[in-house]
Protein backbone atom coordinates (compact mmCIF):
# COMPACT_ATOMS: atom_id res chain seq x y z
CA UNK A 1 0.00 0.00 0.00
CA UNK A 2 1.44 3.09 -1.41
CA UNK A 3 1.71 5.83 1.49
CA UNK A 4 1.21 9.55 0.36
CA UNK A 5 3.20 12.14 1.98
CA UNK A 6 1.78 15.72 1.92
CA UNK A 7 4.06 18.81 3.02
CA UNK A 8 2.14 22.02 4.16
CA UNK A 9 4.12 25.02 3.62
CA UNK A 10 2.82 27.79 5.92
CA UNK A 11 3.68 30.96 4.94
CA UNK A 12 4.18 34.13 8.10
CA UNK A 13 4.10 37.43 7.13
CA UNK A 14 4.50 40.22 9.52
CA UNK A 15 2.21 42.90 9.43
CA UNK A 16 3.13 46.38 10.49
CA UNK A 17 0.95 48.91 11.09
CA UNK A 18 0.50 51.57 7.88
CA UNK A 19 3.48 54.28 7.65
CA UNK A 20 1.40 56.43 5.30
CA UNK A 21 0.59 59.08 7.35
CA UNK A 22 4.19 59.28 8.90
CA UNK A 23 5.44 59.76 5.31
CA UNK A 24 2.96 62.17 4.13
CA UNK A 25 3.21 64.18 7.35
CA UNK A 26 7.21 64.14 6.40
CA UNK A 27 6.43 65.59 3.14
CA UNK A 28 4.09 68.24 4.84
CA UNK A 29 6.84 69.05 7.62
CA UNK A 30 9.37 70.05 4.89
CA UNK A 31 7.71 71.81 2.26
CA UNK A 32 5.91 73.89 5.16
CA UNK A 33 9.51 75.30 6.18
CA UNK A 34 11.12 75.28 3.03
CA UNK A 35 8.03 77.48 1.41
CA UNK A 36 8.51 79.69 4.76
CA UNK A 37 12.20 81.24 3.21
CA UNK A 38 10.58 80.53 -0.71
CA UNK A 39 7.81 83.03 0.63
CA UNK A 40 10.20 85.40 2.26
CA UNK A 41 8.99 85.02 5.91
CA UNK A 42 11.98 83.32 6.94
CA UNK A 43 15.82 83.42 5.67
CA UNK A 44 18.13 81.27 4.09
CA UNK A 45 18.27 77.38 3.60
CA UNK A 46 20.94 76.77 6.41
CA UNK A 47 18.42 76.11 9.22
CA UNK A 48 16.04 73.93 6.36
CA UNK A 49 18.34 71.54 6.05
CA UNK A 50 17.56 69.65 9.44
CA UNK A 51 13.77 68.94 8.27
CA UNK A 52 14.53 68.52 4.65
CA UNK A 53 16.97 65.33 6.09
CA UNK A 54 14.73 64.06 9.27
CA UNK A 55 11.73 64.93 7.76
CA UNK A 56 11.67 64.89 4.29
CA UNK A 57 14.16 62.12 3.55
CA UNK A 58 14.34 60.13 6.34
CA UNK A 59 10.89 59.84 7.38
CA UNK A 60 9.62 59.51 3.96
CA UNK A 61 12.13 56.35 3.18
CA UNK A 62 11.05 54.98 6.71
CA UNK A 63 7.45 54.81 5.68
CA UNK A 64 8.39 53.60 2.12
CA UNK A 65 10.10 50.74 3.03
CA UNK A 66 7.33 49.80 5.81
CA UNK A 67 4.86 50.39 2.34
CA UNK A 68 6.75 47.73 0.44
CA UNK A 69 6.85 45.33 3.23
CA UNK A 70 2.98 45.91 3.44
CA UNK A 71 2.88 45.51 -0.42
CA UNK A 72 1.32 48.83 -0.58
CA UNK A 73 2.80 49.80 -4.36
CA UNK A 74 1.61 53.60 -4.36
CA UNK A 75 2.80 54.65 -0.66
CA UNK A 76 6.49 52.41 -1.05
CA UNK A 77 7.32 54.15 -4.29
CA UNK A 78 5.61 57.59 -4.00
CA UNK A 79 7.43 58.20 -0.50
CA UNK A 80 11.05 56.54 -1.80
CA UNK A 81 11.28 58.88 -4.50
CA UNK A 82 10.19 62.17 -3.09
CA UNK A 83 12.30 60.99 0.07
CA UNK A 84 15.51 60.50 -1.94
CA UNK A 85 14.63 64.35 -3.49
CA UNK A 86 14.50 66.11 -0.26
CA UNK A 87 17.98 63.93 0.35
CA UNK A 88 19.41 65.23 -2.67
CA UNK A 89 18.15 69.02 -2.27
CA UNK A 90 19.57 69.50 0.92
CA UNK A 91 22.94 67.70 -0.20
CA UNK A 92 22.44 70.58 -2.77
CA UNK A 93 22.19 73.01 -0.19
CA UNK A 94 25.00 71.73 1.94
CA UNK A 95 27.72 72.35 -0.87
CA UNK A 96 26.33 75.58 -2.09
CA UNK A 97 26.68 76.67 1.78
CA UNK A 98 30.42 75.88 1.20
CA UNK A 99 30.16 72.66 4.07
CA UNK A 100 32.03 70.22 2.73
CA UNK A 101 34.51 72.98 1.71
CA UNK A 102 38.01 71.00 1.28
CA UNK A 103 36.38 67.72 0.01
CA UNK A 104 34.24 68.79 -2.88
CA UNK A 105 36.72 70.79 -5.35
CA UNK A 106 35.29 74.51 -5.16
CA UNK A 107 33.83 75.71 -8.42
CA UNK A 108 33.91 79.62 -9.40
CA UNK A 109 30.87 79.85 -11.05
CA UNK A 110 28.75 76.67 -10.30
CA UNK A 111 26.04 75.91 -12.94
CA UNK A 112 22.94 75.72 -11.57
CA UNK A 113 21.21 74.09 -14.72
CA UNK A 114 21.93 70.37 -13.56
CA UNK A 115 19.46 71.07 -11.26
CA UNK A 116 17.10 72.86 -13.36
CA UNK A 117 17.15 68.97 -15.31
CA UNK A 118 17.01 67.23 -11.78
CA UNK A 119 13.42 69.14 -11.40
CA UNK A 120 12.36 68.52 -14.81
CA UNK A 121 13.10 64.53 -14.35
CA UNK A 122 11.32 64.48 -11.00
CA UNK A 123 8.39 66.49 -13.07
CA UNK A 124 8.05 63.87 -15.67
CA UNK A 125 8.04 61.25 -12.86
CA UNK A 126 5.46 63.07 -11.17
CA UNK A 127 3.00 63.16 -13.92
CA UNK A 128 2.59 59.31 -14.13
CA UNK A 129 2.20 59.53 -9.87
CA UNK A 130 -0.24 62.19 -10.74
CA UNK A 131 -2.43 59.85 -12.65
CA UNK A 132 -2.21 57.21 -10.06
CA UNK A 133 -2.79 60.03 -7.53
CA UNK A 134 -6.11 60.78 -8.43
CA UNK A 135 -7.07 56.99 -8.44
CA UNK A 136 -5.99 56.76 -4.48
CA UNK A 137 -7.75 59.85 -3.95
CA UNK A 138 -8.76 63.21 -4.47
CA UNK A 139 -6.42 65.02 -1.43
CA UNK A 140 -3.77 63.35 -3.08
CA UNK A 141 -4.56 64.19 -6.86
CA UNK A 142 -4.62 67.46 -5.81
CA UNK A 143 -1.35 67.80 -3.99
CA UNK A 144 0.48 66.06 -7.15
CA UNK A 145 -1.00 68.46 -9.09
CA UNK A 146 0.42 71.06 -6.69
CA UNK A 147 3.92 69.18 -6.83
CA UNK A 148 3.99 69.14 -11.03
CA UNK A 149 3.50 72.86 -10.65
CA UNK A 150 6.28 73.31 -7.94
CA UNK A 151 8.61 71.15 -10.00
CA UNK A 152 8.06 72.78 -13.26
CA UNK A 153 8.07 76.32 -11.90
CA UNK A 154 11.67 76.18 -9.83
CA UNK A 155 13.13 74.23 -13.02
CA UNK A 156 11.88 77.49 -14.95
CA UNK A 157 12.84 79.76 -12.30
CA UNK A 158 16.82 78.12 -12.09
CA UNK A 159 16.94 78.46 -15.85
CA UNK A 160 16.23 81.93 -15.65
CA UNK A 161 12.94 82.11 -17.38
CA UNK A 162 10.51 84.33 -15.76
CA UNK A 163 12.09 84.16 -12.01
CA UNK A 164 10.06 87.21 -10.93
CA UNK A 165 6.86 85.28 -11.58
CA UNK A 166 8.14 81.23 -10.97
CA UNK A 167 9.56 82.07 -7.65
CA UNK A 168 6.11 82.98 -6.05
CA UNK A 169 4.21 80.57 -7.93
CA UNK A 170 6.46 77.49 -6.40
CA UNK A 171 6.78 79.35 -3.11
CA UNK A 172 2.45 79.35 -2.94
CA UNK A 173 2.41 76.02 -4.51
CA UNK A 174 4.84 74.35 -1.82
CA UNK A 175 3.07 76.38 0.84
CA UNK A 176 -0.72 74.77 -0.13
CA UNK A 177 1.16 71.22 -0.55
CA UNK A 178 2.46 71.61 2.90
CA UNK A 179 -1.49 72.51 3.93
CA UNK A 180 -3.22 69.67 2.35
CA UNK A 181 -0.14 67.17 3.00
CA UNK A 182 -1.14 67.88 7.32
CA UNK A 183 -4.61 67.98 6.42
CA UNK A 184 -4.36 64.52 4.50
CA UNK A 185 -1.46 63.44 7.02
CA UNK A 186 -4.39 63.94 9.95
CA UNK A 187 -7.40 62.15 7.77
CA UNK A 188 -4.74 58.83 7.64
CA UNK A 189 -4.01 58.72 11.28
CA UNK A 190 -7.74 59.50 12.72
CA UNK A 191 -8.99 57.18 10.28
CA UNK A 192 -6.58 54.39 11.04
CA UNK A 193 -6.47 54.86 14.65
CA UNK A 194 -10.19 54.58 14.69
CA UNK A 195 -11.04 51.71 11.70
CA UNK A 196 -13.59 54.36 10.06
CA UNK A 197 -13.75 57.14 8.06
CA UNK A 198 -13.33 60.39 10.32
CA UNK A 199 -11.99 62.73 8.04
CA UNK A 200 -13.07 61.68 3.89
CA UNK A 201 -9.98 61.87 1.56
CA UNK A 202 -12.46 62.08 -1.31
CA UNK A 203 -13.49 59.19 -3.89
CA UNK A 204 -10.80 57.73 -6.40
CA UNK A 205 -12.02 59.44 -9.50
CA UNK A 206 -12.31 56.00 -10.84
CA UNK A 207 -11.58 56.60 -14.96
CA UNK A 208 -8.85 53.47 -14.59
CA UNK A 209 -9.87 50.44 -13.63
CA UNK A 210 -7.21 48.42 -12.07
CA UNK A 211 -6.72 44.84 -13.59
Amino acid sequence: MASTIEKVVTETRLKLSDATALGVFGLAMVTFVASSAKLGWTVGPTYVIPWAIMLGSIAQLWAAAIDMKNNSYFGAIVLGAYGLFWMAVAFHWMISLGWFHGLVAPEVAADPKPVAFAYIGYLIFSLFITVAAWEANKVFGVILVLIDVLLISLALQTLGVSASFFGPVAAWSEFFIALLGFYAAGAIFLNGFFGRQVLSLGKPLGLIKKG
